[in-house]
Formats: structure tokens, sequence, C-alpha cells
């Protein structure tokens, strides 16, 4: 399908360097609210360069990989997706519930697909992980944990301040990942207790970053704590933290009533997982058993036009984003109203990706 990717901030040229190897998806334009930029990259690219409004608006583009800033997510990929168009969009999936809900219903109506980030959890490492779970080699999940933390994305950001707005926050920014991870290996969750807090109400940019000396308003849980229970009966804590100021996280394991999994970071497409079985002699690390190898960002967008192609679900589809989201809105919701919140949506664990597969293959 032909390609268009509107937003072309820090993540799109992870984005650019994967397309070349995704056959079932051509890139024929990018647009950007700053034309100069999305001229340096069209001409880069050997593509059009268009304006938001012409994006929409184009015949020619059938896919629009949606890289925005999180505030402008929900409304341009309603436009896109009333426009005929099948969308592919980075995380969060919404800053609303009701957003989300307007963007599935959106998608419905106009007899469009839509597909959400991340799809780092289709490579190998979470692959093999889930592999390991589905062939019960830890016995039945009992609980698991997941944890990230940092001092903030300001020090290594060209521009941070969009992390500490609506939509930011380690939650929604980071804790996507490992949720999704979760889900994937977990299936899905139906209630959550949180806690959260501000460190400060505003941040400064350090020396010798992109923006040094700028100060950035704080609008957002800065660290936020919860607790899963998954609809199998398996019990997760999970935490996300931009007030690290040096930790050995990430963190992310599994465990079962026959053993424990450690999972590669679900922010990266490979890495080994490591199992310790009784009787054992020790963690031993799993080579691969599943997932695309060598993925990387985009392979998301290649699957959901597979599926389109071929009548079956995207594996990054709206479904489990929407569950994603709610199971993150609800954690910060319970972290400020001091209670249980029971999940409303569920989804269907995504189809496993078979070792050495392609997503364009089927």
């Amino acid at each position: 399908m032909r390609l268009a990717i509107l937003g072309l901030g820090n993540i799109s040229g992870q984005y650019l360097a994967q397309l070349p190897a995704l056959r079932n998806l051509e890139l024929v334009a990018v647009a950007d609210l700053r034309p100069d930029v999305a001229q340096a990259v069209a001409d880069r690219q050997g593509v059009r360069a268009l304006t938001p409004e012409q994006l929409v608006a184009d015949p020619q583009v059938e896919v629009v990989l949606n890289l925005t800033t999180p505030a402008a997510h929900a409304p341009t990929t309603i436009e896109l997706l009333r426009a005929g168009k099948h969308v592919y969009q980075e995380k969060p999936f919404a800053l609303t519930p009701d957003e989300a809900t307007a963007m599935l219903s959106a998608a419905r109506e106009a007899g469009t697909r839509l597909g959400v980030a991340p799809d780092t959890v289709l490579g190998t490492g979470v692959q093999t992980a889930r592999a390991i779970i589905d062939a019960g080699e830890i016995g039945r999940p009992v609980s698991a944990i997941a944890a990230f933390g940092c001092p903030g994305h300001e020090a290594w950001h060209p521009n941070p301040a969009f992390y500490y707005a609506a939509g930011g926050g380690p939650m929604l920014d980071m804790g996507v990942y490992y949720l999704t991870a979760l889900v994937t290996m977990l299936g899905p969750i139906e209630a959550v207790v949180g806690m959260a807090s501000r460190t400060r109400g505003q941040r400064v940019v350090p020396d010798n970053a992109p923006r040094e000396g700028e100060t950035i308003q704080v609008e957002v849980d800065t660290h936020v704590q919860a607790r899963l229970r998954h609809a199998n009966g398996a019990l997760t804590t999970v935490i996300t933290s931009f007030d690290m100021t040096a930790s050995t996280l990430p963190h992310l394991e599994v465990h079962g009533e026959e053993g424990s999994l450690q999972v590669p970071d679900p922010n990266g497409f490979g890495g080994s997982p490591r199992l310790f079985t009784h009787p054992s002699t020790g963690w031993v690390e799993v080579a691969d058993r599943a997932g695309f190898v060598d993925a990387g960002r985009g392979y998301g967008a290649s699957d959901l036009v597979s599926a389109i192609e071929h009548g079956r679900e995207p594996r990054q589809g709206a479904d489990l984003g929407r569950h994603v989201f709610e199971v993150m809105d609800s954690i910060l919701a319970s972290a400020h109203s001091d209670r249980v919140v029971s999940i409303q949506s569920s989804c269907e664990r995504p189809a496993a990706v078979p070792l050495g597969s392609m997503p364009f293959d089927s």
C-alpha cells in the first residue's frame, strides 16, 4: 500500500530506516506542520512533501503513519480514518477514554483499519518469552514484575516538554511498552490499583542537553506504581518513573508455579530471555524461538497492511491499543481516587509471530 508519514519528529528516523525492508509498504509522501522539515525529508527520501491538509485529501495515500505528538493523535487519526485511509499510530493511543472510543467508532464507520504502537513486542525478545510461557515451561503464570526508571528525558531529547504535558509522563510514555508486553504474554487485565506522585512542578533542562537551561512546566505525575490483576488470575506490579537519578532498571520478570522468566526490555525488539526452572542449576539463556528477526519500528504498520490484505486481525490492532490505554488511564485515575478500578474493555491476545517470518508474509 502507498504510505505517507504525518509528523517528522525525533522518532520518524527509526521508521524511515526500516521502510525499505517492508515490501508491502511504498513511501510516497511525508507531511509536517513545518514545511521546511517536510521538504528536507522528502528530498532525502525521493518523495513528495505535503501539508497535513494535503495529505488527508491526497487520493494516492492509502495508509498513514501518524507520528504526531500525543495531543494530536486522536484528532488527526479520526480525520484520516474518515478520509478513507488506514492508520498506524504512535503511542499513546489517546489522551482520554472518550478519544479512544471516538477513534474506534471512526474506523468502524469508515470501514478503515487502525493499528497502534508499540510494535517492539513483535520482535524475538518478547515473542520468545511468550513461546516459553505458552509451552508451559514455567507452569501456570502467577505473577509478574515490570519496572522502568530514569531521571527524565530532558537530558537527551531535542523537544522534551511534551513528556511533561497531557499525554506524557512515565506511564503513558514508557509503561505502554511493559503493559503491551504483559498483555501479549499473559492476556488482558481486569482490575488495577495505582499510586502516583509529582516530585516537582518545574524541571530545568541540564547542562549540555539540547535545550540547556530551559524551564519545563510539569503537568503530569512523574512516578507511578500499580498493581494489576489479569483475567487469568496472575498479579502484576508495575513501576514507571522519571524521578530516579540512577537505577539498574529496566526490568521485566514473569513467575509461574514451576519456574521464572526474565524477559528482555520490551522497549527493544530483541534480546534473549533467561529461564529458571526447578530443579535447576541457575538461569539459562534461551535462544530465539519466535518473533520477527532483526525487527524495527514500522513492522507493526507492515503487519497492519498484511492483515488488511489477508482478512485477519492485525497483531497491534485498535482493540489491544484501547485496552492497554484504558489500563494506563485507570491506573492514573486510581492513584487520584484511592480505589480499585475495574477495566471495562478486553482484547484477544495477538497472534503469535513465527520465528523467521516477515510481517508481510501472511
